[in-house]
């Protein structure tokens, strides 16, 4: 136990009372990082190259592309080398830069799927207004505004962790810098961040759950009946399905953070994980590679 400063460091576990398996959960994160590197690479390359997937929904797609490179590259390589090099130090400023960029990314991944849920909204329910409603500036205007929205919520969360003393165990018992993890490890109260972090991700979640659903309702109402029915059902049925993958394992791991004290450690660790790294491997097949532009877009680079 040694005073922490800005010197220290941090040392990560991993997946606690599951150290004696580092090559199984290395090569799984390993083959998930590759999946979802190629997957969304192959979508910035097609929506960078090809001027005909200009439209707001695939500007969308890129951004969501990009904020899942980050969300997996701010996590895995670090946990590969914890996993396969036993490299589980991590520097002082690196663990709250690693914080600031996973959390943010979640809240700009958040934004995006809300964007893209009404992005199809729009288009399914005023078709001829759509270009004027979703024009060049109204979409540099959302993710000017997911990007904000995601600042304003972690830089005074970040804020409150970083200037928490520490002076107890350095262990995180994570595989990266959760906040709640590490501020557990202060000299001081930590409640006053947890709460903060626990009541802005539920009002940001809440409420991009709700227009979300308000959205997709709309959608399907409007299409009851219809020829398009059953490919509306289709397509928003597995856009469903990945926001309650992304949705669902982010809230349960937010409150078990804060209030599961009787949910095992391991448990708690492994959904954090999966909760960063699944969505981002399932993006790219069911919002791109669904999509026939896409499809196509693909083919003719290939």
């Amino acid at each position: 136990n040694h005073p922490s400063c800005s010197s220290s460091s941090f040392i990560l576990v991993g997946v606690p009372s599951l150290e004696a398996f580092p090559t199984c959960l290395g090569t799984l994160f390993c083959s998930g990082y590759i999946i979802a590197l190629v997957g969304n690479g192959v979508v910035l390359l097609v929506v960078g190259v090809d001027r005909s997937l200009r439209d707001p929904i695939h500007c969308f797609l890129g951004m969501l592309a990009v904020i899942d490179v980050v969300m997996v590259t701010s996590i895995i390589p670090k946990m590969l080398s914890i996993f396969w090099l036993n490299s589980t130090e991590i520097g002082y400023m690196a663990c709250f830069v690693q914080m600031f960029l996973v959390h943010s990314a979640t809240s700009g991944e958040s934004g995006v799927l809300l964007a893209m849920a009404v992005d199809r909204y729009v288009a399914i329910c005023h078709p001829l207004r759509y270009q004027a409603i979703l024009n060049r500036r109204k979409i540099a205007q959302i993710g000017l505004a997911i990007v904000v929205r995601a600042l304003l919520f972690m830089v005074p969360l970040t804020g409150m962790v970083t200037n928490l003393p520490y002076c107890r165990s350095r262990v995180v018992p994570h595989s990266y810098c959760e906040h709640m993890a590490v501020a557990k490890l202060a000299c001081t109260d930590p409640r006053p961040s947890g709460l903060y972090s626990v009541a802005g991700s539920s009002l940001i979640v809440g409420m991009d759950m709700a227009f979300i659903a308000v959205s997709y309702g709309m959608i399907l109402k409007t299409v009851l009946g219809k020829k398009s029915c059953w490919k509306a059902f289709s397509t928003c049925g597995c856009h469903i399905c990945v926001m309650l993958l992304y949705y669902i394992p982010g809230i349960v791991s937010i409150y078990a953070q804060q209030f599961g004290s009787s949910i095992p450690m391991h448990v708690q660790v492994l959904l954090a994980d999966l909760y960063l790294t699944l969505p981002t491997i399932l993006n790219p097949i069911v919002y791109s590679m669904r999509t026939k532009q896409i499809r196509q877009a693909v083919r003719k680079m290939l």
